[in-house]
């Protein structure tokens, strides 16, 4: 008689944590709230995709504007991700594994990019390296090097923005890492650098490449900083984002084809990080 009761609290007991965790009937109102934040996302899509003119697009995707916008924005987003690979991976390695007085400042600078407004951070470039800034004048008399207005700068403006999804995300990977691995490497006589090539890097490679695709397609959707550093020149600066800004003006088929592009584009990227990110079980 005295078991009956504890198993039926039992049962009650997982029957509770099972609608706790989601996995029974969820209410009405979830659904509903659920549905609302589906539809802010599809609804605008939805709408470019009802929007886009089908028909013309060929030609509008194969115009100069087009043409010379895309070929700036993979140069740019290619550059800044190579750029964010060659710094950021062993600021994140430094972050990661090594304490050093002020570790938490830095880590915020690096990280500030990323809920820093754009605009911002075309500014403080601009006032650090533009042909008047604080290092841009010594730099332009030194080396006639000018940053701003040149396709340099909207190198540089994407990598400031990019670079800290590549860190953020090499960094979450090194602390995670078991350092057992590297250890055992390390007492077979293999060096820093054989163990950084051959234990570290192959073992957070899946971190790493999700790093370099995030940075990538952040730096390809840049538009603030870019706008605010290097201007937006046709041919010369004028990336996607600047190109669809300009065509909402003055015609909006070629906006909305130019966004349609960028969608895709992004839309690949998410695909190709849909294995490493989240997996449908």
């Amino acid at each position: 008689m005295s078991g009956s009761p504890a198993g039926g609290d039992g049962k009650r007991g997982r029957a509770g944590r099972a609608r706790f965790l989601g996995r029974g009937n969820p209410s009405a109102g979830l659904v509903v709230l659920a549905a609302c934040g589906a539809a802010l996302f599809a609804i605008p899509l939805l709408t470019l995709l009802a929007r886009a003119p089908w028909r013309e697009l060929p030609a509008l995707l194969s115009g100069a504007v087009a043409r010379d916008a895309l070929r700036l924005s993979l140069i740019a987003s290619t550059a800044a991700t190579a750029i964010s690979a060659v710094l950021g991976v062993p600021l994140a390695w430094i972050l990661a594994r090594v304490e050093f007085p002020g570790r938490a400042l830095v880590r915020g600078l690096v990280l500030l990019p990323l809920v820093l407004p754009p605009v911002v951070g075309g500014a403080a470039l601009l006032f650090a390296l533009g042909r008047r800034g604080v290092l841009g004048e010594p730099l332009h008399e030194a080396t006639g090097l000018v940053l701003p207005f040149t396709i340099w700068g909207v190198i540089l403006a994407a990598t400031f923005v990019a670079m800290p999804f590549l860190v953020i995300t090499v960094e979450g990977a090194l602390r995670s890492l078991d350092p057992r691995f590297e250890a055992a490497a390390a007492t077979l006589g293999a060096g820093r650098w054989t163990v950084l090539r051959r234990v570290t890097l192959p073992l957070i490679g899946p971190s790493l490449g999700a790093g370099l695709a995030l940075a990538w397609a952040r730096a390809l959707g840049e538009f603030g900083a870019t706008i605010t550093f290097a201007g937006n020149l046709q041919g010369r600066t004028q990336t996607l984002p600047l190109a669809i800004f300009v065509a909402l003006e003055s015609d909006r088929d070629a906006a909305a084809a130019l966004s349609l592009l960028m969608v895709a584009i992004s839309l690949a990227v998410l695909v190709a990080l849909r294995e490493r990110w989240w997996r449908v079980r």
